[in-house]
């Protein structure tokens, strides 16, 4: 999202945070992260409310503790349209009944002032393949038990891995960086060959994206809304011990599935936000 205000405001948009005055034409608001009594206090008609939700909340956290419940009701209440990020998030949205207004589908996207890819790579023959994965929440469905099979079974002898961000595991080989900012983040994806994306029920890894933005084809699980981000930059894995294959074909295919690598730009996703909220680029 600050990417996105950042490329609204090289447009000329004027964006009001965390505020609606009585002129706003339009006002997105961010699944339940905000004061929603506040939010509701001042909506008004003429004013186009547009609510961008992830999730469902309870899928990707692993237990149900009423968020997703109380996001529905949040939606009937105040939205006109409602953005997913993913096909998966809506779909699995309305597998649980839980049907939002008018949903339409807009993609993440990385700033590209910060995630794009080298201008020239290091030649991968003669040397050990070099693998990433990136996180920063430590919750288990972030991969951990896969990143553990990793450190304990993959060939070392063939490839080096780093892991930077918040582990709630420790390894062997795999070489940790802790929590970096953005910059330091990308720097360290674009020294890299191949990412693994090992999270669960994500509804659109932001991870992903910034090593798919940054030249990086990725070995991925098929879950949530990995393969509608990655496509052909990359080969899907359903349990950890096809991981070492799928490095393999990859490896073997590098510079094909970096061809393929295709991500939303922000200004497509400028574009996006701006139809659905219905202004012309003078407002917002």
């Amino acid at each position: 999202m600050l990417a996105l205000l950042r490329e609204l405001d090289g447009r000329g948009v004027a964006v009001e945070v965390n505020r609606l005055s009585g002129r706003t034409p339009a006002c997105l608001f961010n699944s339940f992260n905000f004061d929603f009594h506040r939010l509701r206090r001042f909506a008004r008609h003429g004013c186009r409310m547009v609510h961008r939700v992830d999730g469902p909340i309870g899928v990707y956290r692993g237990f149900d503790d009423g968020t997703d419940r109380r996001i529905l009701e949040i939606n009937h209440e105040l939205a006109e349209v409602t953005v997913f990020q993913s096909h998966f998030s809506l779909e699995k949205h309305r597998e649980l009944g839980l049907e939002l207004r008018n949903p339409v589908v807009i993609s993440n996207a990385v700033d590209p002032c910060i995630f794009f890819p080298p201008e020239a790579r290091e030649s991968p023959a003669g040397r050990k393949l070099r693998v990433i994965a990136t996180s920063w929440s430590d919750n288990p469905n972030k991969g951990a038990g896969i990143f553990t099979w990793l450190d304990r079974n993959l060939d070392w002898s063939r490839y080096e891995m780093t892991f930077v961000g918040r582990s709630g595991v420790l390894f062997d080989h795999i070489r940790m960086v802790g929590p970096v900012g953005s910059d330091e983040v990308a720097d360290l994806l674009r020294r890299h060959d191949l990412y693994v994306a090992a999270s669960r029920d994500d509804p659109c890894s932001n991870a992903l994206l910034e090593a798919l933005a940054c030249g990086l084809p990725a070995a991925y699980l098929d879950s949530g809304g990995h393969p509608e981000l990655v496509g052909d930059a990359g080969s899907a894995f359903a349990s950890a011990d096809e991981l070492p294959a799928v490095l393999e074909r990859l490896a073997e295919e590098l510079d094909e599935r970096r061809r393929a690598i295709s991500v939303h730009s922000i200004s497509e996703v400028a574009d996006r936000f701006l139809a659905v909220l219905d202004l012309h680029p003078a407002v917002a």
